[in-house]
């Protein structure tokens, strides 16, 4: 799917970015992949870290700095480019309630950049990064979200005559990414600490690994048409089960829910169901739209019934302690 192709990805020296560009040098022979972001020494310590890693095959990375609210940037980094992945956002809920202006210029603003760069600039595919958050959002970083998740699939009726198509991959907190519970109760054991702090024992989230997610990226550039929505299918926890695994016979405090955040993870609702379609491993929520100048996803999974949705509390799949552990081991070893 990679092979000879040049991929760009927005917010590259990100925890998706740095695990996108592994798996795709390790499973791939990319042309050229560039690493589109803001931050010259997360640049600088990422190309290191890439050199070391794959010496053989870290000189088709180029490190290009830029921001996607500048869309004159963004032209000239997508001349010639085939598949773009938008991982690009402001993503802590706190520092969006605070600046919300810089919120949207980035998530909304910069959203539609990508969407016309993409267009003019002869881009194949764009896979952006969706959130559980954009889902019947409750603070701002979601509704930004929501927001830029219904740019890019009303960008596919502009395309015209265009080869090009725009999709979304939507999943919550990465296990083990940064800004994420588990960085955060390992610095609060690795300083000794003999409690972890809950904010509401009923809390639930999903879990989902960087591979997984990435893999979901690749899915969608194999299989997207235009306008669909990838919701891969993860098991769920406990935020208690997972302190327990971390930190057994630990004293859990519950110390209230923060300000925009949920008691549990939603990706697919009730209003989704309508048009979404099941698959043995993911779902798709096909787009309500019809676009006269564009041929239209023919859906061969198994249509989810009237009223079903899919959240972190609802779902089929759930880890235990003993499940939970066995994931930390994978994950922390790699992250």
């Amino acid at each position: 799917m990679l092979n000879n192709k040049v991929i760009l990805v927005t917010g590259g020296t990100g925890s998706f970015g740095n695990r996108f560009v592994e798996y795709a040098l390790e499973n791939y022979n990319p042309k050229k992949i560039i690493i589109y972001s803001r931050d010259e020494f997360k640049q600088f310590n990422m190309q290191n870290k890439m050199k070391r890693l794959y010496p053989d095959k870290a000189s088709c990375l180029r490190y290009f700095i830029g921001d996607v609210r500048d869309k004159d940037r963004l032209y000239r980094a997508f001349e010639g480019v085939d598949y773009v992945i938008h991982a690009a956002a402001m993503k802590q809920v706190p520092a969006c309630e605070y600046n919300p202006n810089e919120a949207i210029k980035t998530n909304i603003h910069g959203a539609q950049n990508i969407i016309e760069a993409a267009l003019d600039c002869g881009v194949k595919k764009v896979v952006a990064l969706s959130t559980d958050k954009a889902v019947n959002p409750v603070n701002l970083y979601g509704g930004t979200k929501l927001v830029s998740d219904k740019l890019f699939i009303a960008a596919n009726a502009y395309t015209g005559d265009k080869d090009i198509s725009f999709s979304i991959v939507r999943y919550g907190n990465v296990a083990g990414s940064r800004g994420s519970v588990i960085p955060f109760f390992q610095e609060l054991i690795d300083k000794g600490e003999t409690k972890l702090p809950i904010t509401d024992y009923r809390m639930t989230r999903f879990w989902i690994s960087l591979d997984e997610g990435v893999q979901l990226v690749i899915r969608a550039l194999e299989e997207a048409k235009g306008g669909e929505t990838f919701i891969s299918k993860i098991p769920s926890f406990k935020i208690t089960d997972l302190a327990e695994a971390m930190l057994p016979g630990c004293e859990m405090p519950e110390v209230g829910i923060r300000e925009g955040e949920k008691l549990h993870e939603i990706m697919i609702t009730a209003e989704d169901a309508m048009t979404t379609y099941e698959y043995d491993d993911y779902f798709i929520i096909y787009p309500q739209i019809v676009w006269a100048n564009k041929k239209q996803p023919n859906p061969t999974g198994i249509k989810v019934p009237e009223g079903f949705s899919y959240s972190s509390d609802n779902n089929t799949q759930w880890l235990d302690v003993s499940g939970i552990k066995e994931r930390l081991k994978a994950e922390i070893g790699k992250h």
